[in-house]
Order: C-alpha cells, then sequence, then structure tokens
C-alpha cells in the first residue's frame, strides 16, 4: 500500500467543501422560498446547523464505505480509504472516521497536521478510526 500525501489529502477536502457547501446553499435557497420572513429563518438556524451535519456526515460516511472508497474530492486525486489491512471499510468505522474530523480540527488542526508525520500518514481520525488513505492508482 502506497499512502496518500498530505497535499493530496489537503486538494481532496476542498473539492468536497465545495461540493458539501454547494449543496447546502442550494438545499438552504430551497428552503428559503418557502420560509416567509428573516424571522423564521433565524428560528430555524439550529435546524440547518444540523442539517449541514446530517449532509456531510452522510456524505463522507456513505462514500467511504461504499464500493467507491471514497469521496468525490478522493476520487478525483486518486485515492481512497480502507482499513488497516486495506479492506474495505463498513459505516460504522466510517461514522467514526467522520466525526472524529471534528476532533482533529477543534485541536486547532493539529489532528490534520499529524498526518504529515506518522508513517502511515495518518491523521488523528484516522488512528481513532483505524483507517488509512491509499493511493488507488
Amino acid at each position: 500500500m502506497t499512502y496518500t500525501g498530505f497535499l493530496l489529502r489537503g486538494g481532496a477536502a476542498i473539492i468536497d467543501a465545495v461540493i458539501i457547501n454547494v449543496a447546502a446553499f442550494v438545499i438552504g435557497l430551497v428552503f428559503g422560498l418557502f420560509l416567509r420572513s428573516a424571522e423564521q429563518a433565524e428560528s430555524l438556524d439550529l435546524f440547518f446547523r444540523l442539517l449541514g451535519l446530517v449532509i456531510a456526515w452522510l456524505y463522507w460516511a456513505l462514500m467511504e464505505s461504499s464500493p467507491l472508497q471514497a469521496t468525490v474530492g478522493k476520487l478525483a486525486v486518486g485515492a481512497r480509504v480502507t482499513d488497516l489491512e486495506g479492506k474495505r471499510i463498513s459505516f460504522g468505522r466510517a461514522t467514526g472516521r467522520f466525526f472524529g474530523r471534528i476532533l482533529s480540527a477543534v485541536i486547532l488542526l493539529i489532528g490534520y497536521f499529524m498526518a504529515l508525520f506518522t508513517p502511515k500518514k495518518q491523521a488523528l481520525h484516522d488512528m481513532l478510526a483505524g483507517t488509512v488513505v491509499v493511493n488507488a492508482r
């Protein structure tokens, strides 16, 4: 297995962030058309935040546990997510990996930068979930 480096993983993350943000914008726009006032939109702020979290979770967990083993961003850079033995991960493991990304981010992104210094180029969320990102090509 050849592990995917930090820069390619970062490029994949940027592509995925664009996809998620465009999807969130479109969904917000559709919901916004049905709201009658700014007050209604404000009162639904928590709902929209949770909806965004659910959409992002399902995007990453479903894509990474699918036969593709990758999000669109990872596909674009030629990477896929596997367990430590190179096998496809389960939806549960992909879910743990997704929520582990929050921890990687909350600690000043240190969890992400760990991929620069670990032998298998694992970020904190990879270590927690028992996964690696490998080159698919």
